[in-house]
């Protein structure tokens, strides 16, 4: 191998040639790109439009009788990364339970989606709104109230309640949608 003596140090010639290439390969490419026409979005005015599995705030959904879908079971909060969630439940007179009251701290929030994994009911849902910056921290903190939509979000049609087998108003053991008679355990014996 060929050396170039220099001043202070020896310098092989294959190592120069290489350090000169890589420079001005990178400023060729910096090169080309200074004539290309620039994509700009003018983003306030135009919002691009997100997939739909896009995670962003989350929702609390009402079932298709306009009742709440949170039956307070504290899986969204058990999953959550980060305790972001967090809710106390109630019962109604009549076998039906519900959050009494749920909160979100969004500063928290890592928009994960595991919460809307594990919710049964399909109440807690993400939705692709991903703009939430606001000055005061405090103000992060969703109650139940900024979380309820009137609308069923994702899954128009499904009412935890019909599926779950609890007895509601919507009928006792063995009434629900695909469930069997309950087994009277009395008849199994010889």
């Amino acid at each position: 191998m060929q050396e170039l003596k220099t001043k202070n140090s020896k310098l092989k010639t294959p190592e120069a040639w290489e350090a000169a290439k890589a420079l001005c390969s990178g400023l060729a490419t910096t090169f080309i790109h200074l004539f290309r026409r620039p994509i700009t979005e003018q983003y306030p005015e135009y919002k691009r439009p997100l997939p739909i599995r896009a995670r962003g705030r989350i929702i609390l959904t009402l079932d298709p009788d306009g009742g709440e879908r949170c039956v307070s079971c504290y899986l969204c909060s058990a999953v959550c990364p980060v305790n972001c969630i967090s809710m106390e439940g109630a019962e109604r007179p009549d076998g039906r339970r519900y959050a009494a009251w749920f909160r979100i701290n969004f500063a928290r929030c890592i928009f994960c989606g595991f919460c809307e994994e594990a919710c049964p009911t399909s109440a807690i849902q993400l939705t692709t709104d991903f703009e939430m910056s606001k000055k005061d921290i405090l103000s992060f903190v969703y109650e139940k109230e900024d979380l309820l939509v009137d609308h069923q979000g994702k899954d128009k049609d499904y009412n935890f309640y019909r599926y779950a087998g609890v007895a509601t108003d919507y009928g006792g053991k063995g009434e629900h949608v695909g469930e069997k008679k309950p087994v009277d355990i009395k008849s199994n014996m010889p």
